[in-house]
């Protein structure tokens, strides 16, 4: 099936590995009202140590050494979109396109395509992208960052997060980044056996109105044995030790996890927080239009890990 929207490719089909459901939270267990600080953290500002792992989409297509294009065959979260392997989706901009960084970036961007029917027979109205670095790079312990800019709309749903190679929830998820249309504030969140979906443990931060998801900023986690740390652009959003996690399930945090960058589009994370049922769920109309007019953007200047 062919779609006429600007940049279109034909679809190809994807023989790498699917990689897990996305299953995200919902329950705030830990909500602050805390705020970013105004500068947007640099990439020259990173971590002591060694960089194991770095992309900073420089080249004109994607580094298929690195990364792996997820095609729809796993729908989770009642979200609106199927995922393709296509440059309408997904692909290295410079210039201008890159609204400013340096080097190039990595876009991701939801497009209205109705009546499009995944390799597995399901309809859906949006496709979209997702990729991820299963079997090619995993990581157990670090420091992991990477420097996005979003666009404003209720009910868009793009993350950057990781998860283990295998059972979910057992081998566990960490949530660095997750929007879903609030511009003031991001969340992120992880999820192990016994605190997973709604009960997964989660905190926001909240930004100034001058410095909102609209800029750059830097999404990171640091990870050690004992603990996660999440900050943006520096600033501390919520600290999990394993203590923490020891009293809800079993600590899912001493396996290597792989990297994942997705834009994902309504569902039920949205609805839980605009009760949006139509046009569609989770998506209201205004932000519809958007995606119907090429607004609706993920934008990833790098990705980096660094391990001590």
């Amino acid at each position: 099936m062919n779609f006429n929207f600007p940049g279109m490719k034909q679809f190809k089909n994807f023989t790498g590995s699917m990689a897990c459901a996305v299953i995200v939270s919902f329950f705030l267990i830990q909500c602050t009202n805390k705020k970013a600080s105004a500068p947007v953290a640099k990439e020259e500002n990173k971590p002591a140590g060694e960089t194991v792992f770095f992309d900073d989409f420089s080249g004109t297509t994607l580094d298929t050494s690195k990364w792996n294009t997820e095609v729809s065959g796993i729908h989770v979260n009642n979200e609106l979109q199927g995922y393709v392997d296509s440059a309408a989706v997904i692909r290295l901009v410079a210039g201008d396109e890159a609204e400013g960084a340096a080097n190039g970036a990595l876009l991701l961007q939801p497009h209205y395509a109705p009546g499009y029917i995944t390799k597995d027979g399901q309809k859906f109205d949006f496709v979209s992208g997702r990729i991820n670095t299963r079997n090619k790079a995993e990581f157990a312990y670090g420091s992991f960052a990477a420097r996005i800019k979003l666009t404003d709309g209720a009910g868009l749903w793009p993350a950057w997060w990781m998860l283990g190679n295998g059972n979910w929830p057992e081998t566990g998820e960490i949530d660095i980044m997750e929007y879903v249309g609030e511009k003031d504030w991001i969340s992120s969140a992880i999820h192990g056996k016994g605190y997973s979906g709604d009960a997964g443990i989660v905190d926001r931060l909240y930004f100034p109105a001058d410095n909102d998801v609209t800029n750059w900023h830097v999404y990171a986690v640091d990870w050690t044995p004992d603990s996660l740390l999440f900050k943006y652009d520096d600033v501390p959003v919520l600290r999990i030790t394993k203590p923490m996690t020891q009293f809800f399930g079993e600590w899912a945090f001493d396996n290597p996890k792989y990297l994942i960058l997705n834009f994902a589009v309504g569902g039920v994370y949205p609805y839980k927080i605009n009760g949006i049922q139509e046009p569609f769920y989770g998506l209201p109309a205004s932000t519809f239009e958007l995606i119907k007019a090429g607004k609706s953007k993920m934008l990833v200047d790098w990705v980096r890990v660094t391990k001590k």
